[in-house]
């Protein structure tokens, strides 16, 4: 069964997301859209009487609030937020992240981001934080940030209810250890391998002797991500689509 790499990460968001009842996802990220979908459809199914509620930012359909990021951060103040996906240009063994500025000494960095809006202040509040980045480099995952936009959790005696569960590259899916701070390698995209995981990764990591490859979605799960799950998420992002998914329509 031949699976693209979307569709990998597409079927294994939506298994982490699987706990939640509520889910909230960014703008500009159309694979933790639709994984999220997929676990809206697959909590459908098993659950009929339970309902994901979830929210697209970006999108007309897939999106009840009015003011944008202002509900987002009531719902993560209030605890009616278990979900949320965050990236950087930079992430490194303890979980912070960097979406301001690499090289140089800030506000004079070399490269310049979009800025951390409200990065912070979900990654304090939002349980199940998912980092996600496609680009598994060096250049990305680094011994340690230039910049601080979003701390990952430390022992400073500050009230976090929120944090990160983990991070999901196009190589792996990393747990992160909170106690320990540092991530472990859980899983292993098929057709990859531990050494080029270690070989692509700035820092540290734990994991198991032998660590598993990451599970493929079977027939069931490929139809609904080609279909029924595409064909909505091309209300949001119907570039994406049109590449990825171009016998959706």
């Amino acid at each position: 069964m031949n699976v693209s790499r979307q569709e990998l990460l597409i079927h294994t968001v939506a298994g982490l997301l699987l706990p939640c009842r509520s889910v909230a996802v960014g703008a500009s990220s159309p694979i933790p859209g639709a994984g999220a979908l997929l676990a809206r459809d697959w909590a459908a199914r098993e659950i009929p009487s339970r309902r994901l509620f979830l929210t697209i930012l970006g999108s007309r359909r897939h999106n009840s609030m009015t003011s944008g990021g202002v509900e987002l951060f009531d719902m993560a103040a209030q605890g009616r937020l278990d979900a949320f996906f965050l990236g950087g240009g930079q992430i490194d063994g303890e979980a912070n992240i960097n979406l301001v500025g690499a090289g140089g000494t800030y506000p004079q960095t070399a490269v310049r981001w979009p800025g951390s809006f409200g990065s912070g202040y979900l990654y304090y509040l939002v349980p199940r934080v998912i980092l996600f980045r496609e680009e598994h480099t060096r250049r990305v995952l680094v011994p340690k940030v230039d910049f601080i936009s979003a701390p990952g959790p430390r022992n400073d005696g500050v009230y976090r209810p929120g944090g990160p569960i983990g991070l999901l590259t196009n190589l792996c899916w990393f747990a992160f250890d909170r106690a320990r701070r540092r991530f472990v390698l859980e899983t292993v995209h098929p057709g990859h391998t531990v050494e080029e995981v270690h070989d692509n990764t700035g820092f540290d990591f734990d994991g198991a002797a032998d660590v598993p490859t990451t599970a493929l979605p079977d027939a069931t799960a490929l139809a609904a991500i080609r279909g029924p799950i595409a064909r909505q998420i091309a209300e949001a992002y119907p570039r994406f689509v049109a590449q990825v998914f171009p016998n959706a329509a």
